[in-house]
């Protein structure tokens, strides 16, 4: 597991890739990847290309992500989800809360 986020030049997009298992193990890094940021981007954006399994762990880091992007408002997109992990976010309903590509 790798988690490894990057700010656009202009500050307003934070791009959080992961890669391997998304799961509990992941929580600490998942959470460093947005916390303590030098500004605070109006965008997330969180790469599951390189990642074909997530857990309930994962459901809930996506979801205090969301919260601490600013609840209703925040602006996250979930990519690159392979269609099993991307069941798992229609079954669960995140599709609604997260915009999934």
């Amino acid at each position: 597991m790798a988690i490894k986020s990057a700010m656009s030049n202009d500050g307003q997009e934070l791009v959080i890739s992961v890669k391997g298992r998304f799961d509990f193990s992941s929580l600490q890094v998942f959470k460093n990847a947005y916390e303590n940021l030098p500004g605070h981007p109006s965008s997330y954006t969180v790469d599951l290309k390189d990642s074909d399994y997530l857990d309930s762990s994962a459901l809930g880091m996506l979801l205090a992500l969301r919260d601490h992007a600013g609840g209703d408002s925040a602006n996250i997109r979930i990519i690159n989800c392979n269609p099993d992990v991307k069941k798992i976010l229609m079954i669960t309903k995140l599709d609604e809360l997260f915009t999934v590509e």
